[in-house]
């Protein structure tokens, strides 16, 4: 059942959230979760069994404002979150992930990676990262590639870490959920697409990012991203009305209790509507489909501490909630 985590202040931003919930022994429906705990079942609400929190998406023009009526509407009968399991809240057909799009986080990786020919100073070193990625800032363009539907877990389900990923790492990130259909939009029009936000834990093994094999290909994001229940999601989909700037929240994971990482989206080098509107470029975005917006600085590898068994992540984005998974180590057939 759910159990709020240490680390939420609050369930969400705004009146109302969009889940995906299932009774004891029940099969998982879409849920109006209200900002006091209590849930409506959308099946009953729409009158439609078949029903998911996509199908609502694909309709968002009108079901955002249905939902809103819906919140205000205390004649429903509603029930306890406390009753139900929250798995992640929506099933996409497309996973975008992004990489290098906090500033802070690239400019320690760029002085970290140092040439061990180049004895300037740090603060010089740092000088000149800094204004390398205010030129890409300006000129450049997002680093975006697939993720698979198949990595999505629940908010609070165990992290099954593979026997085969020698250095597991974390990445908390904003997400933006697709509310239309989106091919080819500017900048200016992208967040008109955006249905909402959500929070996802984009895990990476950073033994298998690159080829050993062939390292002139490059990077292997199959392998090191999309093992089963690498992207835990959720809790919610807070509707885009509810988050005044998606470009000003505070993303905090704690490891086993211990700040990892603490930053704003403000520090990200490419907004979110540039992300999205890069993203459409190419692709056509869906509704459900998701938009990861990248994890600042602190994973794994800054700190030199890897995922391992036992431990429990915490994950919160101001206004979106929080999620806490537990890493389990993979047991040997």
């Amino acid at each position: 059942m759910f159990v709020k985590p240490a680390s939420a202040s609050e369930l969400f931003a705004g009146p109302f959230a969009l889940a995906t919930l299932s009774a004891p022994d029940g099969p998982a429906f879409p849920a109006l979760v209200t900002a006091d705990a209590q849930v409506l079942d959308l099946r009953a609400a729409f009158g439609d069994e078949h029903l998911s929190v996509r199908s609502l998406l694909e309709t968002w023009d009108t079901t955002a404002v249905r939902l809103a009526a819906l919140a205000d509407d205390t004649g429903p009968e509603r029930r306890p979150l406390a009753d139900f399991q929250v798995h992640a809240p929506v099933e996409p057909r497309q996973v975008f992930q992004s990489g290098a799009n906090y500033r802070q986080h690239v400019i320690d990786l760029h002085v970290a990676h140092r040439d061990p020919a180049d004895d300037r100073s740090e603060e010089e070193r740092r000088a000149e990262a800094a204004e390398i990625m205010d030129r890409r800032a300006a000129e450049d363009l997002p680093y975006v590639f697939i993720g698979l539907p198949s990595s999505i877990t629940g908010p609070y389900d165990d992290v099954v870490l593979p026997s085969w990923a020698e250095k597991p790492d974390w990445e908390l990130e904003l997400v933006a959920v697709i509310g239309r259909p989106a091919h080819r939009v500017s900048v200016e029009e992208a967040l008109g697409f955006v249905a909402g936000y959500t929070i996802a834990n984009d895990l990476t093994d950073r033994a298998t990012v690159f080829r050993r094999d062939m390292p002139q290909i490059g990077t292997d994001w199959l392998r090191s991203k999309n093992a089963p229940g690498f992207t835990p999601l959720g809790p919610w989909i807070v509707p885009a009305e509810s988050i005044a700037d998606p470009d000003d929240l505070r993303l905090v994971l704690k490891l086993n209790g211990e700040t990892m990482q603490d930053e704003s989206t403000e520090d990200m080098i490419f907004s979110v509507a540039r992300m999205v509107s890069y993203a459409s470029q190419t692709a056509r975005l869906l509704p459900g489909d998701l938009v990861l917006t990248g994890s600042p600085a602190g994973n794994g590898m800054h700190w030199g501490r890897l995922l391992r068994d036992g431990d429990v992540m915490d994950g919160s984005v101001t206004g979106l909630g929080a999620q806490r998974t537990r890493c389990v180590a993979e047991v040997s057939s």
